[in-house]
Parts: structure tokens; sequence; C-alpha cells
């Protein structure tokens, strides 16, 4: 009984493994997302490889080119540190260039997303 408590036992730690290993939450590609900041359209395109998001594009946008910096250069790598864009903070000074591009990964990973 013992031996069998102990297949089981390592049968669920074996199978949560590899669950924990499919690939990530993303399907692998490339994804163009648009969101609305303050100056207009602020499109991005996200690459997704493994499930895991791996980079970040900003493909277009309006804005101050200061501020995009900014949100480029501290706010995408949180993104993919995150995995997502949950708990990631908006740019002091820049808010709507911010939450612009933060609903065009959101729109980007919507795409992506395993169904």
């Amino acid at each position: 009984m013992k031996k069998l408590g102990a297949l089981i036992a390592s049968t669920i730690v074996a199978a949560t493994l590899l669950v924990g290993c499919g690939g990530g939450k993303y399907v692998d590609g490339t994804y163009t997302g648009e969101g609305k900041g303050n100056a207009g359209t602020i499109k991005v395109e996200v690459t997704v490889e493994k499930g895991k998001i791996k980079d970040i594009e900003l493909v277009e946008h309006h804005e101050t080119q200061t501020l995009v910096d900014g949100v480029k250069e501290s706010m995408f790598p949180d993104v993919i540190k995150k995995q997502g864009t949950e708990g990631v903070e908006a740019i002091s000074g820049a808010s709507s260039s911010s939450k612009g591009a933060l609903e065009a990964i959101n729109n980007a990973l919507a795409g992506a997303a395993k169904k």
C-alpha cells in the first residue's frame, strides 16, 4: 500500500511539473496592438517565444519622444519580467502615454492568449 501511495504522489508531482513547463500562457508569434496615448495612437508589436513574452517593440506613436523613451526603457522590461501588464506602474509625468502603451500591449496579448 505504501508503494501505491508513493507512486500516486510521484505521478502527481510529475504531472504538476509538466503542466508548469507547458510553455507559458501565450501562443508563439508576433502580435500587434494599439492604444490611445496623449497625442494619438500608440502601436506595439509583442513577440512571444516558448509561450512567454520575449520582446516588445514600439512601432508607431505621436507622443513626445522623451516620454515614450521612458515608457520603453522602464515599462517594457517590467512587462516582460512580469509576463503581463498587471502590477506595471505608469511613468510619472507620462501617464497618458503609459496607459496607451499598456492598452496596446494588452490588446496584442489578447490575440496571443491561449484559449
